[in-house]
């Protein structure tokens, strides 16, 4: 595996000590710009690009959900599919001690804290996905079975358009 050109970040060195080959995509962050910003950036599809969102259920534990980025979360429809009573996003301040990362560059490895991962399932299915690589504007091309591979993944259907 050949040294990237990307920054390294606590996700790099976690996918370089877990020897997952990847691809660096550094791209002009915009603050609320969102998927379709680095999907356009990259010349990818904006389902290929995967965001990682901090979310917590009723009793604040926090989890992971890996989501595509045309796609957004049905909270309610998660919370049933992994037995709680309710899910919703973290506030940034509490996602980001959650996970070390700054919103907006938040990667699914290497995080702070060990969190559970809930990945839709239709992800697994793609050849290619674009994950954030721990910083702003940084994302890594990877195989998606790396997921389930790295990460201890539950999967779930909980996509809403």
């Amino acid at each position: 595996m050949k040294d990237t050109k990307g920054p390294t970040t606590q996700a790099t060195l976690f996918l370089k000590a877990n020897g997952v080959a990847f691809t660096d995509h550094l791209y002009a962050y915009e603050v609320h710009g969102g998927t379709s910003v680095s999907a356009r950036a990259l010349g990818v599809e904006e389902h290929a690009v995967v965001k990682t969102l901090i979310m917590e259920n009723e009793l604040k534990k926090p989890l992971i959900v890996l989501m595509h980025g045309d796609r957004k979360v049905s909270t309610k429809e998660l919370a049933r599919q992994i037995g709680c009573k309710k899910v919703e996003p973290c506030k940034p301040e509490v996602a980001n001690k959650h996970s070390g990362y700054l919103v907006g560059g938040t990667s699914p490895f290497g995080t702070k804290t060990r969190m559970p991962v809930y990945v839709e399932r239709s992800i697994l299915e793609l050849n290619r996905i674009y994950i954030n690589g721990g910083r702003r504007g940084y994302l890594v091309g990877i195989d998606p079975k790396e997921l389930s591979r790295l990460l201890t993944v539950e999967t779930v259907e909980v996509a809403a358009v």
